[in-house]
């Protein structure tokens, strides 16, 4: 088994059954008030046969589903279109002198397209803020709640397969 192989098997198995870990435990909504948004995690943005045969034992499967992680077109197709809630970091793309942020990917991890190579196209969105938004703390985790649609990115940083309509930013502890 290649290093690249168990790297990406340890961190998807800790995506799917960590996901209800450190991300969840911040998840709830005050009583009496209904969110329009379906909180998800990262490993729901991966189409789940392919996450399926990610989780099987290293060495069990053929390499196919490894290079289709990172394949841009590998989206779940049943997130297209939903109202989410889904935790990450900020990385700016577009802002103003005042560094009021308008364009910005929201990936699972710090650092992450900052150094290479970025996640894969399937973990980044690309979030629209036409308001714009004031961070101060962009080393800080954030929620986002928005409407995802699958659609392919590329913008020489790196190429993402969600992009969202911005509705909500919220720091994480919140």
């Amino acid at each position: 088994m290649s290093i690249f192989k168990a790297f990406l098997w340890v961190g998807l198995s800790h995506l799917a059954i960590a996901g209800h870990g450190a991300w969840a435990q911040n998840d709830a909504v005050s009583p009496g008030e209904k969110s329009a948004f379906m909180t998800v995690e990262w490993a729901d943005l991966i189409p789940p046969e392919v996450l399926e045969s990610l989780l099987k034992s290293p060495g069990a499967e053929e390499e196919d589903p490894y290079r289709r992680a990172f394949a841009p077109t590998d989206v779940n197709p049943a997130m297209d279109g939903q109202k989410i809630r889904i935790p990450g970091f900020v990385v700016p793309l577009e802002f103003d002198e005042e560094q009021t942020i308008s364009q910005f990917f929201l990936v699972p991890y710090f650092g992450a397209c900052l150094h290479m190579p970025p996640p894969p196209p399937n973990q980044i969105i690309l979030v629209d803020a036409p308001e714009g938004v004031k961070m101060t703390a962009i080393y800080e985790p954030f929620w986002l709640e928005g409407e995802v649609s699958t659609v392919i990115t590329d913008n020489g940083m790196a190429k993402s397969a969600y992009t969202m309509q911005l509705d909500k930013l919220s720091p994480y502890g919140e």
